[in-house]
């Protein structure tokens, strides 16, 4: 069984760097087109505002450098290895991600679900010791996750005509607050998770302060409420 560890780490490495290359291989996608939804999604509200997205190279620049190091220096670690195997199949998943994000958006969002949750299981599994490499750059990944997950559910909700675009918005940005304060709270470490979390609500907040002020409301009030259990996860270090 160890035996297979030191390739499990390689794999987990080559897999966040082929994660990383993904947007070069795919070029032209700057989110879902309005016209790919039979309702078109023009400025929807429940999604975050342009720089946000930014921070996915943070992540993909962490990632990288958490599972290189880890490949390295705790090649035979139980924990790391345990963690590896949620985070291999989340990475090789995400691999994919764009190219299926162009021909279906119920596709695209189906496999981000997928995503999130072995990003989830890869977390909770991280090593307590080396949070830097391991559990901080996995926690910032799925905490993004979460928030782009509940994304492409109100946009599904809305782009299919069950809601409203205000409706989605509230809906499913209230799920995401209430996903990420549970796995927080539960986590009660690995604060990156909320940080992630919490950029996205902001993000939406500026996205609809003006055109959608309710929706920014709430967003709002989620990120003030995820700083309780994201502080307590610092006070854990």
């Amino acid at each position: 069984m160890q035996r297979s560890r030191p390739a499990i780490s390689v794999l987990c490495f080559v897999l966040s760097i082929a994660f990383a290359a993904a947007p070069f291989l795919v070029s032209g996608f700057a989110g879902f087109d309005p016209d790919q939804f039979p309702v078109p999604q023009e400025n929807p509200p429940v999604q975050p505002a342009g720089y946000a997205f930014a921070i996915w190279g943070v992540i993909y620049g962490w990632l990288i450098i958490g599972t290189g190091w880890g490949a390295i220096m705790a090649r035979f670690d139980g924990q790391w290895h345990d963690m590896r195997k949620p985070l291999c199949l989340s990475l090789a998943v995400g691999t994919t991600w764009l190219a299926v994000a162009v021909s279906s958006p119920v596709w695209a969002s189906l496999l981000i679900w997928i995503m999130l949750g072995a990003a989830l299981a890869a977390l909770f599994l991280a090593p307590v010791n080396d949070q830097t490499w391991a559990a901080w750059p996995v926690g910032l990944y799925a905490g993004w996750l979460s928030a782009a997950a509940c994304v492409s559910l109100g946009l599904l909700a809305a782009g299919y005509g069950y809601m409203d675009q205000t409706t989605a918005a509230l809906v499913f940005v209230g799920l995401a607050i209430v996903i990420a304060g549970l796995v927080q709270g539960a986590l009660g470490r690995a604060p990156t998770y909320g940080i992630g979390v919490i950029w996205a609500l902001v993000a939406l907040v500026v996205q609809n302060m003006e055109s959608a002020p309710l929706v920014a409301y709430v967003a709002g009030g989620g990120a003030l409420v995820l700083l309780v259990p994201t502080l307590r996860s610092f006070r854990a270090m």
